[in-house]
């Protein structure tokens, strides 16, 4: 996506704050505004809305409402989580991933990932504990972005490149990779590494800057072989 495209987005939209409401009360006299969703029995109620329609609901039933306990769970908001329920890909609880966000067929995203808005995961690419990928970025198939690493976003300032990750790349733990920069095809950025230019097809980089060390050979692919099985999704693939 473009980066004036995103500001533009997050600019125009109405920000919100979700909450989740538990109620005790006499439910049943209650009115509830017709923008909150409501699960209820005589006593108690739960309420998904947002925070300006639960303080409205609050005044319409101060005097029926025993007791109310608010669970706010973003403040002023401008973009909402994913509809995880379109991708076809593994992706296991705690991970958070915005609105807008590309994942191909057969991806794994583990717990704490963090996937900001505008970025591309490729098919079959696993984005494992901890890794934040950021708005714009872009990232190839069969790849691995290691626990901890960082891709950077560049929504802002919106003339800065995103970063690219080409095919069947290994990013290692706690790596980071910079604004703007390409990591070629069956590369290699080692654990720690800070990339700050580009790397070649094929290249083993690592270090601080990063440095590239050698060309991808055969003992190198097997130390960084993808494993299918972890990606293997079962019957409901």
């Amino acid at each position: 996506m473009d980066a004036w495209e995103i500001i533009k987005m997050i600019s125009g939209s109405k920000k919100r704050t979700p909450t989740v409401s538990y109620v005790k009360g006499d439910t049943s006299r209650m009115k509830f505004p017709g923008c909150v969703k409501v699960f209820k029995c005589e006593e108690f109620a739960i309420i998904f809305g947002d925070l300006d329609d639960v303080e409205k609901f609050r005044r319409m039933n101060e005097e029926l409402i025993d007791d109310i306990l608010v669970e706010i769970r973003a403040r002023n908001s401008a973009l909402p989580l994913a509809d995880l329920s379109k991708y076809n890909a593994r992706i296991e609880p705690g991970a958070i991933i915005r609105d807008m966000v590309q994942i191909g067929d057969g991806a794994v995203i583990m717990m704490g990932a963090v996937i900001n808005v505008g970025a591309v995961i490729g098919e079959r690419t696993m984005v494992d504990m901890n890794a934040v990928i950021g708005g714009r970025a872009i990232i190839g198939r069969n790849c691995h972005i290691g626990a901890g690493a960082v891709v950077a976003g560049v929504i802002e300032p919106p003339s800065a490149k995103p970063v690219v990750i080409e095919d069947n790349v290994m990013i290692g733990a706690n790596a980071v990779i910079l604004e703007g920069v390409r990591i070629g095809k069956n590369s290699v950025v080692a654990a720690g590494a800070v990339v700050i230019d580009d790397v070649p097809e094929n290249t083993v980089v690592a270090g601080v800057p990063a440095k590239i060390l050698k060309k991808v050979d055969e003992k190198t692919m097997e130390k960084t072989r993808m494993v299918d099985e972890l990606r293997d999704m079962g019957d409901e693939g």
